[in-house]
């Protein structure tokens, strides 16, 4: 009896251990999956339910990720372990330019995480780059959908070709891109023919063999892949954990890549998708010759249309007199989601006083909750006194912003824009500013040193994903604590771009007007007003001196942090420039750390300041801080620009932050966008 007992626990036990690593989910559609995915770079989800990875934007990354790590390593076996079995299925589509061919790829994705720092985009489709393509540490297998011939020379000339890929972009297995209507009859299949195209990708762990299938959207699934079975031992590739999901990339050739609907499974096949509910992606057909009859009728409707275009034309014309009407713009169509204003409305009451969070020069940021899902968020209306500069200063934020994918960044959900009220709609980050927790005389909350070096380490990383890591370099111009949120688990995130800059990677920036906050201004700035990576790194070494010491940059016309914190270093008592509302309570070698990499970033010549990677690792401990004795006097370390000996009003008004609080804006509006 107890030897019965005993098995049937036993048999128990290892069921629940099979039944927690199984993963099953489908995505009909992406509507309402904005959790159940994690985005980065160029990946936004359309307000169709259309995941795009990239748009038509040239040298872009996308990755799109399910958010939960999936287990894919099996150690119940004494031996070495073995990768799981998956099957996954999947429709997608890339869409050309009407006037050539696009490129590059997407490719379905398990990787160790959902972010790939220093990923190339163009054949590397975003998943390696040329130092570490083929390396074994990459822990990354994909099934590439190619369109540009590169790494493969087994593929056609034009490079219309799915391969196997383990650890990188020379596939161990590939074909050009075809499917079978039956035994006997096959056919080519045009990737990027902007027509959706369903795949399915199943492993068996127990084989260790892979096949991918395809063949376009509607049609049965060929009873025989295109590739396989193939062997491929994922226990050697495979971490304990990974994430499934999709990259894509483009190059000077550029196309949308997009996943319409996607179903992934580790026990068993992948759920069915619902084909008849899947959004698709227009696209521009090549024109084609039409018979005679056709031309007839287009011919005899011509004049028919030209007359309903004059009513409708009548129609907006007086409808204009009677109720607001907005024709969307070009630089609209490709942006975040869009809001009704009615539903904003709602959100904020009506956008009354007793909402309001923030407030600043552009406007007032307001408390809100979405009458459809009852989410809360933050709305900042930006007040168009100078109806230019305020579209101006809305459409930066929308560029920047909208497209960028970051834990360590504010997420924008959405934008609205009526008549002249400009809406943008962030995630509400419950515990406000990261300058309110510092400096609010209202808030009793200490924050412990455990809390500041983890903010601090965040807002580094989302500094390097701007700098290096996004598809352009942005530079952020307005690097303050008042513009660092800090989140419900106490996170970091860096907002508020209305001041940001976008230019391509390998070029300078060519801003070369004044704009920013007293205190956190680069001496460079001064003289030349050209923004660039490293006046971000020194406004981040002024954070870091905020953080440790607790006291503000500017506070009145005789203290400058800076450099009193300059003069504790020489006199070899750094430590005593420590908030004295820690108790010492902190790390010495962290608070030594910080205060001594808040100087060096904050030097005076830009060459002397390390680059964002950099200071993550010596944030990290990965790398030995470098001496800093080089500094001198305070007096000639710094010459103060005119505008420092008035003491800046920088309070803090809210628990959200805008742009204009104790700025400086010269023209914030420069040509350098």
């Amino acid at each position: 009896m107890a030897s019965t007992i005993y098995l049937v626990l036993m048999f128990l036990f290892f069921y629940m251990i099979v039944e927690a690593r199984s993963v099953e989910f489908i995505f009909n559609g992406f509507n309402g999956s904005e959790k159940a995915l994690s985005l980065d770079r160029a990946s936004i989800i359309k307000p169709t339910g259309l995941l795009r990875l990239t748009s038509k934007t040239q040298n872009a990354i996308g990755h799109a990720f399910y958010s939960e790590p999936i287990q894919m390593l099996d150690r119940s076996s004494s031996s070495s372990p073995n990768a799981l079995s998956f099957n996954t299925t999947f429709v997608f589509q890339i869409v050309s330019p009407s006037e050539g061919k696009g490129g590059y790829g997407l490719a379905f994705t398990l990787a160790p995480s959902t972010q790939l720092p220093g990923a190339a985009a163009e054949h590397y489709l975003g998943l390696f780059n040329s130092t570490n393509n083929g390396n074994r540490s990459n822990h990354i297998f994909a099934v590439e959908f190619d369109t540009v011939n590169g790494f493969n020379e087994k593929s056609d000339s034009e490079g219309n070709h799915v391969g196997i890929n383990v650890n990188s972009m020379q596939s161990v297995a590939s074909e050009t891109a075809s499917f079978r209507y039956d035994a006997s009859r096959s056919e080519d299949l045009k990737l990027e023919s902007g027509n959706p195209i369903q795949a399915w990708i199943e492993y068996d762990g127990e084989t260790k063999n892979v096949s991918v299938t395809i063949c376009p959207m509607g049609e049965d699934k060929p009873i025989q892949p295109l590739i396989g079975p193939h062997h491929v031992d994922l226990s050697e590739v495979v971490k304990e954990s990974m994430y499934v999901g999709f990259s894509a990339s483009t190059g000077k050739k550029t196309s949308s890549h997009y996943i319409v609907g996607w179903s992934f499974s580790t026990n068993g096949a992948a759920p069915p998708l619902n084909l008849s509910e899947l959004p698709i992606a227009p696209h521009e057909k090549n024109s084609s010759s039409f018979r005679p009859s056709v031309i007839a009728i287009i011919a005899s409707l011509c004049s028919v249309t030209t007359l309903l275009f004059a009513i409708l034309f009548l129609l907006m014309v007086y409808r204009r007199k009677w109720r607001p009407f907005e024709a969307l713009e070009n630089w609209e169509l490709e942006c975040p989601h869009r809001f009704r204003y009615q539903d904003l409305y709602t959100a904020t009451k009506g956008f009354k006083k007793s909402e309001i969070i923030g407030v600043g020069g552009f406007g007032a940021v307001y408390k809100g909750r979405l009458p459809s899902n009852g989410n809360e968020v933050a709305v900042k209306k930006i007040m168009t006194h100078n109806s230019i500069q305020g579209l101006r200063e809305f459409t930066a934020e929308i560029e920047s912003l909208g497209r960028l994918r970051h834990k360590n960044l504010v997420n924008l959900q959405g934008w609205c824009k009526r008549n002249n009220d400009l809406l943008l709609v962030y995630d509400y980050i419950p515990n406000g500013s990261l300058a309110g927790l510092l400096f609010s005389r209202r808030n009793n909350t200490v924050l412990s040193w455990e809390q500041r070096f983890n903010i601090v380490k965040g807002i580094a990383a989302g500094l390097l994903y701007l700098h290096e890591e996004w598809e352009q370099v942005v530079i952020h111009r307005d690097v303050k604590s008042g513009n660092v949120l800090i989140d419900a688990e106490m996170n970091g995130r860096l907002g508020d771009f209305g001041l940001a800059r976008l230019y391509d990677h390998g070029t300078l920036s060519h801003t070369t007007n004044i704009v920013g906050t007293i205190g956190y201004l680069a001496p460079e700035l001064t003289r030349t007003g050209q923004a660039s990576t490293s006046s971000d790194v020194y406004a981040y070494g002024i954070l870091l001196l905020e953080v440790a010491c607790g006291r503000k940059p500017v506070e009145t016309s005789n203290f400058i942090l800076i450099e009193s914190v300059i003069e504790y270093h020489q006199m070899g008592r750094i430590l005593d420039a420590a908030d004295p509302k820690l108790n010492s309570a902190f790390e010495v070698k962290e608070m030594e750390l910080v205060l001594r990499l808040g100087l060096l970033c904050s030097h005076q010549k830009p060459k002397a300041r390390p680059a964002m990677r950099e200071v993550i690792r010596y944030l990290n401990w990965e790398d030995e801080l470098p001496a800093i004795d080089d500094f001198g006097s305070s007096d000639s370390l710094r010459v103060r620009p005119k505008f420092m000996e008035v003491v800046s009003s920088d309070t803090i008004t809210g628990s959200y932050p805008s742009s204009s609080i104790g700025n400086i804006t010269t023209d914030s509006m420069d040509a350098g966008r």
